[in-house]
């Protein structure tokens, strides 16, 4: 009995020390998370360099303008100085001081002072004054929006506003906000299509896919470049073609779409033809079969595709005498013939690789192509005709005192 009402006031405070505890977590409030200091850049305490208070909503004449401009160059020199001198704090107050007057010439003035200090608050890795920076930038970005919105326009309408956004743009990529700059080089882009300025398109588009490209947005890199090869191509411009091409290719590459790196390749092989240009073109074969390979292992009706490209990079790559790349090819049929069985054409191609590795003079490719014919050879189980394969690596081992040891264990395996 004694045990049972014990068993049960221990209980019965138990469930009163939980519910305590429910109790006080309900009511203490979370910790708020750290968080910087007030805005420098928001402080509306009257300043020497202004001609009359900050409350006076009269904007400032130009000779004011100009006076005031003269003396915020100067003091971006003198923060320049301080920081030359390695007074980190004290340069940073000054340019805050600065950042906090520029607003006074207008938006544009203010946010290219702003993306000036913020590739420095960057480089120092002062998170605070990008903080600070950045919410400037949003705030200035927000009223333009506004702006647009009470004239009842979705993109800038005047010169000064497309480069206000060019300018948050180039603020956001200092600080890198590539999401940010992205949405103010959109805002460019909208207008200067508007305007029927080609060359501004052209320009947007070539810093959005830079932009997309250092951040390893590859989603977005291919579009915008996709849409610039759409242009070179209506101007009919030959050079930049090749070179958003190149780009395409390497990014669909990165991203693991074969079917779109072989049409991009495909298509860098007819400009390069029509050029007469045949250097590039082994390699790009070489490419292209690796992708139809890779969908072969799901598609086996794309294999063929696979050798024909790998045996055209072989053939131009021999008739320009580049044998290293020929090699390449060479190697890669051999391989693809083993996979699918094809000894016979393996070893042909094996006997072909030895000859273009002599040519390159590449003794080392040389001594490989012979291990690789003597694999075919015991995968054959015709030991003679393999021995005689690792004698001839093992030579060219000797020579390079390279890879003895195992020309040695091959022979020595066969000849028990």
């Amino acid at each position: 009995m004694m045990l049972r009402r014990l068993s049960v006031t221990i209980t019965a405070a138990i469930i009163w020390q939980l519910c305590s505890s429910l109790t006080l977590a309900e009511t203490k409030k979370p910790a708020q998370p750290d968080k910087f200091p007030p805005s420098p850049l928001e402080i509306t305490i009257p300043d020497p360099l202004l001609p009359r208070k900050p409350t006076n909503k009269q904007p400032l004449s130009i000779q004011e303008q100009q006076d005031l401009a003269v003396a915020l160059d100067n003091l971006n020199q003198e923060a320049a100085a301080k920081m030359q001198a390695g007074d980190k704090v004290g340069a940073f107050d000054i340019w805050n001081r600065e950042l906090r007057l520029r607003r006074y010439l207008g938006s544009l003035t203010e946010a290219q002072a702003l993306s000036r200090v913020g590739a420095i608050a960057w480089n120092e890795n002062n998170r605070p004054e990008i903080f600070y920076i950045m919410q400037r930038l949003q705030k200035i970005q927000t009223s333009s929006l506004q702006k647009q919105k009470k004239l009842g326009k979705t993109i800038p309408s005047t010169t000064a506003d497309v480069e206000l956004w060019r300018s948050l743009a180039m603020a956001y990529t200092n600080l890198r906000s590539p999401s940010e700059a992205v949405q103010a080089y959109d805002q460019v882009l909208a207008a200067v299509r508007q305007n029927n300025d080609v060359a501004a398109v052209v320009e947007t588009l070539k810093t959005m896919g830079e932009l997309h490209m250092s951040w390893f947005d590859y989603t977005k890199a291919s579009d915008t470049y996709e849409q610039l090869l759409n242009l070179a191509a209506k101007s009919g411009d030959r050079i930049n073609q090749l070179a958003y091409l190149q780009q395409l290719a390497y990014i669909y590459e990165q991203q693991k779409q074969p079917h779109q790196s072989i049409k991009v390749r495909n298509q860098l092989i007819e400009a390069y033809q029509s050029e007469n240009n045949l250097i590039q073109i082994p390699e790009l074969k070489l490419a292209i079969g690796s992708d139809y390979q890779s969908l072969g292992k799901e598609n086996p009706t794309l294999l063929p595709e696979a050798f024909k490209n790998y045996q055209e990079a072989y053939t131009t790559a021999w008739q320009q005498e580049q044998y290293v790349t020929a090699g390449e090819a060479l190697q890669k049929l051999i391989a693809l013939y083993r996979s699918q069985g094809q000894t016979e054409e393996a070893l042909q191609t094996g006997q072909i690789l030895v000859q273009t590795q002599e040519r390159a003079v590449n003794f080392y490719g040389m001594m490989k192509a012979y291990d690789q014919i003597g694999q075919i050879y015991l995968e054959r189980k015709e030991p003679t005709l393999a021995l005689a394969a690792f004698q001839k690596g093992l030579e060219l081992a000797q020579q390079l005192k390279h890879d003895e040891a195992y020309f040695t264990e091959q022979i020595q395996k066969l000849s028990k």
